[in-house]
């Protein structure tokens, strides 16, 4: 049985909601978002938010319940607050910098790696190694994060690479003679 599902969704004063069979649409200050859900999940206006069930007691139904509770509410903190991820950059001469709509970084390669961010996610660089990428979908920030971390993922010997804020990278000690 479902935790995370029996929880109704909040909507927060300035955001708005419609629930119209299978799919949810939320509107908020920072834009409109919008998804479709399973069918072995029923969704419905109440007046504590939107709350979600599961159409019978089968196991599908009961794994999609969560779950689509959980995107409900991506859409609904997406609209409101948005999504943000850091990504830190080590290594001598790595260093990464905004050119337009196109991120450059430099990460030891022959050439400089040209990223083209894509429509819906915002890019900066307050420093030359942090880049924070914004955006109201969560899915899409974590992809743009992923795809700019493999580039250079860090490597274990000198942590050298790419790695999330926070991120812990497992060390190890190099040869001995």
């Amino acid at each position: 049985m479902s935790r995370i599902g029996k929880k109704p969704v909040a909507i927060p004063e300035k955001v708005q909601a419609d629930v119209d069979g299978q799919s949810v649409t939320v509107k908020g200050p920072k834009g409109e978002l919008s998804a479709v859900l399973v069918d072995e999940v029923l969704a419905k206006m109440t007046d504590d938010g939107i709350s979600v069930n599961p159409r019978d007691s089968s196991k599908r139904s009961r794994s999609m319940w969560g779950m689509s509770r959980t995107l409900i509410q991506n859409l609904v903190t997406g609209v409101n607050d948005g999504f943000e991820k850091r990504l830190e950059i080590n290594g001598v001469g790595y260093r990464a910098a905004l050119n337009g709509k196109e991120l450059q970084l430099q990460l030891g390669f022959s050439h400089d790696v040209v990223y083209a961010v894509p429509e819906g996610i915002e890019v900066t660089c307050p420093k030359p190694t942090e880049i924070i990428i914004t955006g109201i979908e969560k899915q899409k920030v974590g992809q743009v994060a992923a795809e700019i971390r493999q580039y250079r993922p860090p490597e274990p010997y000198k942590g050298k690479g790419i790695k999330y804020a926070g991120e812990y990278i497992f060390r190890k000690e190099g040869k001995k003679k």
